[in-house]
């Protein structure tokens, strides 16, 4: 076996990458390994950029990686190749083992526990290539400029719209037995364009982002979208320093939760750099708040029927009526903290906060007077001590409407505190990503502005 997997030709058979991760475990045991784990994946894509009309960019990818980790006991090694002939493959083996033999022994490394690896491999639903060729691609992105830049007289540059496809498959095993693997899909298309009234200018953007190609928004609409985002900011003020609620809209509301996600996982917990600590089963979100790891939605951006030790994902709570009831645990956190996997190793898969009664409308009506927040800006985030200060854009509200758009603040706050004095979810749900939200009203909140 000198080339296993022709790339050039498209996505290999799921059968050629499993054959070449057990080359990998065999070589490690072999070579005096006790355990061993690797995955290989192959990803192939297209995408394109076109600016003003013109084909900014075009790429093809091809892509392939191997990965390796070696146990000698509790001595761990790992080494990493994107040269998948049998030669490279074995000195790749012989660099981890080597890499093991030298490091310390760390009691809480190895394998998952053979217990909790996935024994069913569900179909999610996951995989739908779509056959797009480059001049159907450049012409799917002109078209959505070419709306996007008709929208208004006031749409003065663009930036570009980019359309993208891609598809990889995946192959994970151990030494404990387990091998597996899935291919995946995910397709994008967006604009932003730059809108100028007065002899200031603008910008904002749109995109959709799925599995199937069927399932995103049509060009035109998500230029249009691209514009009426863009117009809405022209005459942006500043405001003066104030405390008033706060509205994430549902494209940043995201950032909140994945603060919160943050703060739960075993890393920052082990080290003890984490504004939760000890906070398992008590309450730290109003009872309002239910939040579920949902891995196994069909065509969900973030599903996985294992995780990256072949764990079992499943459905599970991490807030119920707002308590704290589980972590986000790698097989390596876990037992630094004396608990369980919880399936999480690469991090959670499809969070999903329940939505509430009120539409976007209804949470601006429910706020009367504060911020609506549609960009952040800054890495202002500290999750040992939970202090929260970003850079933020978007539009002051009035007796429940919108009066006009802001830009140049700052908001600020303790995560902890906003978190349990959040006021409300929203029922309108962005399901573009992996944490699958409506937009977040809290209650009052530092924003500094001149």
């Amino acid at each position: 076996m000198t080339e296993a997997v022709p790339v050039q030709a498209g996505l290999p058979a799921k059968e050629q990458l499993q054959e070449l991760v057990s080359l990998v475990l065999a070589e490690a045991k072999k070579q005096g390994a006790s355990a061993a784990e690797a995955g290989v994946s192959v990803d192939t894509g297209l995408s394109v950029n076109v600016r003003q009309g013109e084909v900014d960019t075009l790429e093809h990818q091809r892509d392939r990686s191997l990965g390796v980790t070696v146990y000698f006991g509790k001595q761990k090694g790992s080494a990493s190749s994107s040269d998948f002939r049998k030669d490279s493959i074995l000195e790749t083996v012989q660099a981890a083992c080597a890499i093991a033999r030298q490091t310390s022994a760390d009691p809480c490394q190895g394998l998952a526990d053979p217990a909790l690896l996935a024994q069913e491999i569900p179909d999610l639903d996951l995989y739908h290539p779509w056959a797009l060729g480059a001049e159907e691609a450049i012409g799917i992105a002109r078209e959505c400029e070419a709306v996007a830049l008709a929208a208004d007289p006031r749409i003065y540059n663009s930036d570009g719209a980019d359309v993208s496809t891609h598809r990889g498959l995946r192959v994970y095993g151990n030494s404990h037995g387990f091998l597996a693997g899935y291919a995946a899909s995910r397709h994008s298309l967006s604009c932003m364009v730059v809108g100028k009234q007065n002899e200031t200018m603008q910008r904002d953007y749109w995109y959709s982002t799925a599995r199937a190609a069927e399932d995103l928004d049509g060009a035109a609409n998500v230029g249009r979208l691209a514009a009426e985002r863009t117009l809405r900011r022209l005459g942006a003020r500043r405001l003066a320093t104030t405390k008033a609620p706060v509205l994430y809209a549902p494209e940043v509301a995201r950032s909140l939760l994945s603060h919160f996600i943050a703060a739960i996982s075993g890393g920052a917990l082990y080290r003890k750099a984490s504004f939760l600590l000890d906070q398992l089963d008590q309450p730290v979100f109003p009872d309002f708040v239910h939040l579920e790891e949902q891995p196994h939605r069909l065509r969900g951006l973030g599903s996985a029927p294992f995780d990256g030790e072949g764990v079992a994902t499943r459905q599970r709570s991490l807030v119920e009526a707002g308590v704290l009831r589980s972590y986000v645990l790698s097989s390596y956190s876990a037992r630094r903290l004396g608990m369980q996997s919880t399936g999480n190793a690469g991090g959670v898969r499809n969070l999903v906060i329940r939505p509430g009664a009120l539409d976007f409308e209804g949470l601006l009506r429910e706020m009367g007077r504060g911020l609506v927040v549609t960009e952040l800006m800054g890495q202002g985030v500290n999750t040992i001590t939970g202090d929260y200060s970003r850079g933020a854009s978007g539009f002051w509200v009035e007796n429940g409407e919108i009066a006009y758009p802001v830009e140049e603040i700052t908001i600020a706050g303790n995560l902890r505190q906003m978190f349990q004095r959040l006021v409300a979810v929203g029922r309108d749900v962005d399901e573009r990503g992996n944490i699958i939200t409506g937009s977040l009203l809290l209650d009052d909140m530092t924003i500094a502005g001149e």
